[in-house]
């Protein structure tokens, strides 16, 4: 499976538009695709949104930090925001089939090379850290290029950890991590007051006391006051928040926020997050939009190549080093899926001719498939769940008021564990007998597909029953287990 990653290098050029084209020019190669460029003539600064292949994107991080340091000098360079290289800042951010860790390589990686071809220092930040000093970003560059320069020498604690105590006396020294998903969130103030923003700033930025995941400072950008920040954690600290609560404090200085920008690329689901709040929309979820529920309906009908993404997801899910999901939920899937090709045997022998008397039986076999096929989909989640919840009950009971609470709170979360697959047996066998019904009254020309259906609806029993009787082993109710051992003796008749 193909990996993708996003990297997002921040380069100290937001003014000349022919060195940012030669840096973005310097990156482009197969398999990595530009989203996105911003360009900042007040803070003199560009953000690239690049994603790629793991490998593929590792290359084009290196060679756009090479490009950097031929064209831009920091020693004659000035701008609103912090910076410390000339290719400033380079996270990688896992986006589907790699995780934090597998970019926390990269990183390292990434920053082996810029000092073996370039002889730019590095530091590792974020997830990347080797020090916990230096998982935020604004203690590195703290003091910028100019800070470090004059230290790095000399004060063991400014020492980069790649490459030796010295910034390339033009491209200074570059910051490269892993991270999960930034926002860049910037809010413009009705007032050219930039130590309001900074109030503003200290007061919402969580080094000072502020929100969690926001960091935060004040500048002057195009002769309004600006509350820049970066929104690490979008889900725990969403961006919605992060407007109100700079809307209060900025009503404490008599002003407020007259716009915001978003530089570089935002989440759908942050978007989402905020129209829900700020619109009080009932009972809402993503699927309410017209786009998202188009992409899940025609994603259901597309050819192949649509099918097989969607296929594709669930059977890497599986593969991964995970607990879940795992047979249960393989189990249901293949059961749902039993019932989907029965369906279609029933669906595409009614009406004709040659089964018209059949009309009634192919009917009847549809309304019965249909609702098993809606309730063993759900299955494949819910498996899932009932084994974490038997997880955070394991982890629950170690902090009981006593003992007997402890346990039964397992009992209760493996009684549940033990219910989802029994069902997803129980609906498996009904669909293997309805499969059965269907032999001698549909089109023999789907007896294959009818064949994959009975297969698909036996795996699905014996790998539900094999996740009931594993949970029923820790099981001490001896009355539940012998129920459950009595429900599974039939559908083993």
């Amino acid at each position: 499976m193909q990996t993708l990653v996003e990297c997002v290098p921040n380069f100290s050029e937001g003014r000349d538009k022919s060195k940012v084209d030669a840096i973005v020019e310097a990156m482009k190669m197969d398999g990595v695709y530009l989203l996105d460029r911003e360009m900042d003539a007040d803070h003199n600064r560009c953000v690239i949104t690049l994603v790629g292949d793991g490998d593929a994107i590792q290359e084009a991080a290196i060679r756009g930090v090479g490009k950097a340091a031929e064209l831009i000098d920091l020693n004659v360079h000035s701008g609103a925001h912090p910076r410390m290289g000339a290719a400033d800042v380079v996270p990688f951010i896992p986006i589907d089939g790699v995780t934090v860790e597998d970019c926390v390589a990269i990183a390292n990686h990434v920053g082996k090379e810029i000092w073996k071809r370039y002889q730019i220092p590095v530091y590792l930040y974020e997830s990347a850290a080797r020090i916990p000093e230096r998982q935020g970003l604004e203690n590195i560059r703290r003091g910028q290029f100019e800070g470090i320069r004059a230290e790095i020498a000399t004060n063991p604690a400014r020492r980069p950890d790649i490459g030796e105590p010295r910034v390339h006396p033009t491209a200074g020294a570059t910051v490269v991590g892993a991270r999960k998903f930034l926002i860049a969130y910037n809010v413009f103030l009705n007032t050219p007051d930039v130590d309001i923003a900074k109030k503003i700033a200290k007061a919402v930025r969580f080094s000072s006391g502020g929100l969690r995941f926001v960091k935060g400072a004040g500048f002057l950008v195009r002769g309004q006051a600006q509350v820049s920040m970066n929104l690490t954690d979008f889900e725990q600290t969403p961006i919605h928040r992060v407007f109100e609560i700079v809307k209060r404090e900025a009503a404490r200085y008599g002003v407020m926020p007259v716009s915001s920008e978003i530089v570089g690329l935002i989440p759908k689901k942050a978007l989402e997050d905020a129209a829900e709040w700020f619109l009080q929309v009932e009972n809402f979820d993503s699927s309410l939009i017209l786009e998202n529920r188009l992409a899940a309906v025609m994603g259901g009908k597309m050819a192949v190549g649509g099918l097989r993404a969607g296929v594709e997801s669930f059977v890497e899910q599986l593969a991964a080093p995970t607990a879940t999901p795992g047979g249960g939920s393989a189990s249901a899937a293949a059961g749902a899926m039993a019932a989907g090709l029965a369906t279609m045997v029933s669906s595409m022998s009614r009406g004709k001719k040659a089964y018209l008397q059949y009309e009634s039986q192919l009917s009847a076999a549809i309304a019965a498939l249909t609702p098993l096929r809606e309730e063993l989909k759900v299955a494949i989640d819910a498996d899932a769940e009932s084994y974490n919840s038997v997880m955070k009950a394991y982890k629950a009971a170690k902090s009981a008021a006593d003992e007997k609470s402890g346990e039964a709170m397992i009992e209760a979360a493996l009684k549940q564990a033990t219910a989802i697959p029994l069902s997803v047996a129980e609906k498996a066998h009904q669909i293997s007998q309805l499969a059965k019904s269907l032999e001698p009254i549909m089109n023999p020309n789907m007896k294959s597909d009818l064949t994959t259906a009975a297969a698909l609806a036996t795996a699905a029993i014996t790998g539900a029953l094999a996740n009931v009787e594993i949970n029923l082993a820790s099981i001490k109710d001896q009355a539940f287990a012998n129920q459950v051992r009595q429900r599974t003796s039939k559908i083993r008749s």
